[in-house]
């Protein structure tokens, strides 16, 4: 709760909103109304006082003079960015107007709404929203940028997402951080990581990419990218072959051992380094080290699940906990997500309001293909109208240059809700102001440890802009709707969904933690959420679903190891890594004092690669495939090559108004699915560089 300071002077507690694992708790001070000052809290157990240096600014962005205040009406041509003022009235009986219009001539699913977790609290991010479309009629959002090819991967061999809990890291003996750039994307995690080290412990970084996080392990193992199944069976294979599997746990707990163990014989250590381009001493090195260090700690976030077999990156490297038995150990098994713990205390099943469906078999469209959704005239009815908040996908969807090509549709109807005129927002009919998260009250569910977090609004809404959740109040207003459920209030939302926690606590303290054990030990007595209770080695009911029932290695069409045609073509690999600590998503690198300093939009080449197409450090080149061209700087060096041959990296992050020609990292990505999961598969794109 705010509590007083000196005269006049509140202090505000309040849970960062980013989709980021680390959901930090901060303090914001506020005097005669205006917020003067923003720490973290030092009191939160995992982010323990630490904003990252895009919150720590955060205040700029909160009072900045590019700030959308007042409802905003298109003047000029789609994507111009011309904008007259209105007033909320006229604005929502425009969205209103032309919704019916839509209603009348093509029905509901002819409204397509896209929303992301730029806003990830329980109320901002996905409350009233299901039931505003749900009332509509609405196409059905499907799918995720991130997160739930993960989810269904891990869940493959365990039954369900749960992992071990992240801050258990610190009594590991060995760290295996495989795809995760911690010290920039999972910042507060790291102090819990140099806490075993000093007691001993040994990390170990495995990515396509040299890292900041890879520099500072004591073992960095580089595999090409889309490679890391084969390493992983080849690391099975290993352990398997010497024995070094824990018998008892496998024997209680697991199922389809000896299928598994039959189809790994092959993959020796011999064929995974053809594949993965690792030396096959250090992979017999690693599983050795693995499978004979007790406790021992699988890290990964959501990296790998960009690739076109992103679930099965996970649903391979859960196997390997349970071949050592080190979900046994606290500072044991696999962990990437604990999101889901937080039903133990959050349950929004109630924001779902069946009553108010008025189509409830209204087809799904994915999120991750927004642009084929926009562009494909044999959709019937095609999307009329586009509600997009939460969100850029212009900059963070990919295959964004077909989605330009949908935005400027001028039979599209277009509403954004927005804090600054983004890139997608400079395409938009209506613009509505929305709240920052110092401006609204909510609370967030962390996925990076195990504290739910509140955030008080510690001032009144800047201008005319409003909580996610009250434009969906007025939008049904606007429209005429009756139904109750449409306008319930947030206080009335929160205290449906919390049950089982002090929530005075929560309020007084800005966390909480869930209400589970001191030890998180899912899976140390077996008890997986699989039909037979064991962990999934191998499963032939996979089979009746069109899965192998065994971990299997399968190249991406669009990697390195892919399509033969489309290599030959473009023959370099890209990733969107992010590489930039003072924004890292799209959110911040339109202000000037977190983008300023990064310089332009660069490719990061192997230096043979770059001789080889005549690039040198510091010249303008083309990044170009069959999707789209993006103009950037060539990063090339001798000494501390970050890449290795075949590999160039485009940041992600970067907005079109911050770039040489208009266009993102994204315009070049691939919207491929995953395997499973409904995920999309950035990662797995092939480009060709050359000088401009």
């Amino acid at each position: 709760m705010p509590s007083n300071q000196s005269s006049g002077s509140l202090v505000v507690k309040g849970t960062c909103h980013h989709d980021c694992p680390d959901s930090c708790g901060w303090e914001v001070t506020v005097e005669e109304g205006v917020a003067v000052k923003m720490r973290g809290n030092p009191a939160h157990p995992f982010s323990q006082g630490e904003l990252c240096p895009k919150v720590n600014r955060f205040l700029d962005r909160v009072y900045s003079p590019l700030r959308v205040l007042t409802p905003l009406i298109r003047t000029g041509a789609k994507g111009s960015g011309e904008f007259r003022r209105a007033s909320w009235d006229e604005a929502t009986a425009l969205v209103a107007t032309r919704l019916h219009e839509i209603l009348a001539r093509d029905g509901g699913e002819a409204v397509m709404p896209w929303g992301d977790a730029g806003t990830q609290g329980l109320l901002q991010m996905n409350s009233l929203d299901r039931r505003f479309f749900a009332r509509l009629g609405a196409s059905r959002q499907v799918d995720s940028l991130c997160g739930a090819t993960a989810k269904i991967g891990s869940a493959l061999t365990l039954g369900s997402p749960l992992g071990s809990d992240p801050m258990d890291v610190r009594f590991s003996k060995l760290i295996l951080l495989w795809g995760t750039n911690t010290r920039l994307t999972n910042r507060h995690l790291w102090p819990f990581i140099d806490e075993a080290r000093s007691a001993g412990a040994k990390v170990v970084v495995i990515d396509p990419v040299r890292t900041v996080t890879a520099e500072a392990a004591d073992w960095f193992i580089q595999p090409l990218p889309g490679t890391d199944v084969a390493l992983m069976l080849a690391m099975m294979h290993v352990i398997i072959r010497d024995d070094l599997i824990d018998r008892a746990y496998v024997d209680l707990h697991t199922e389809g051992f000896e299928e598994l163990a039959a189809h790994v014989s092959a993959c020796t250590p011999n064929w995974a380094a053809d594949i993965c381009g690792v030396e096959a001493s250090q992979i017999e090195q690693l599983a050795r080290e693995y499978a004979t260090t007790r406790p021992a700690m699988i890290r990964t976030l959501i990296g790998a699940e960009h690739r076109e077999q992103g679930a099965m990156f996970f649903r391979t490297i859960t196997c390997l906990p349970a071949l050592v038995g080190s979900w046994r150990e606290r500072g044991g098994g696999y962990s990437r997500s604990v999101g889901s713990y937080a039903e133990v205390n959050v349950d929004d099943s109630g924001f779902d309001v069946p009553s108010l469906e008025v189509n409830p078999g209204r087809r799904s469209l994915s999120m991750n293909t927004i642009g084929r959704n926009l562009t494909d005239h044999t959709l019937a009815p095609p999307v009329r109208a586009l509600f997009v908040y939460n969100g850029n996908p212009l900059v963070t969807a990919p295959n964004a240059a077909l989605t330009r090509r949908g935005l400027e549709r001028e039979d599209l109807f277009t509403v954004v809700s927005e804090q600054f005129v983004t890139d997608t927002a400079r395409y938009a009919d209506v613009i509505f102001p929305a709240c920052t998260q110092i401006e609204q009250d909510d609370v967030v569910p962390a996925w990076g440890h195990l504290y739910l977090g509140w955030n008080h609004k510690a001032i009144e809404p800047r201008g005319e802009s409003v909580p996610n959740t009250e434009l969906w109040r007025r939008l049904s207003r606007a429209m005429g709707f009756e139904e109750p459920e449409l306008y319930e209030s947030d206080e009335s939302l929160l205290a449906g969904a919390l049950h089982g926690l002090d929530v005075e606590a929560l309020k007084r303290d800005g966390f909480v933690r869930l209400s589970l054990p001191e030890a998180v030990l899912p899976y140390a007595n077996g008890n997986f959420a699989t039909a037979s209770g064991r962990a999934l080695l191998a499963s032939r009911s996979f089979s009746s679903i069109g899965l192998p029932s065994v971990p299997t290695f399968v190249p991406g069409r669009e990697t390195l190891a892919g399509d033969a045609e489309l290599l030959g073509r473009y023959p370099l690999a890209m990733m969107s890594s992010k590489t930039h600590q003072r924004f890292l998503n799209a959110s911040y690198s339109h202000l000037e004092h977190h983008a300023g300093a990064e310089g332009t939009i660069y490719c990061e080449l192997d230096p043979a690669d770059a001789s080889a197409r005549g690039i040198r450090d510091g010249d303008s080149v083309r990044v170009f495939n069959d999707r789209s061209t993006l103009m950037a700087t060539a990063r090339v060096s001798e000494a501390a090559s970050r890449v290795r041959r075949g590999l160039v990296i485009v940041p992600f992050g970067w907005v079109g108004e911050r770039t040489n020609d208009g266009n993102t990292v994204n315009a070049l990505t691939s919207d491929t699915a995953t395997d499973w999961g409904g995920g999309v598969a950035f990662y797995d794109t092939l480009v060709e560089v050359a000088r401009a």
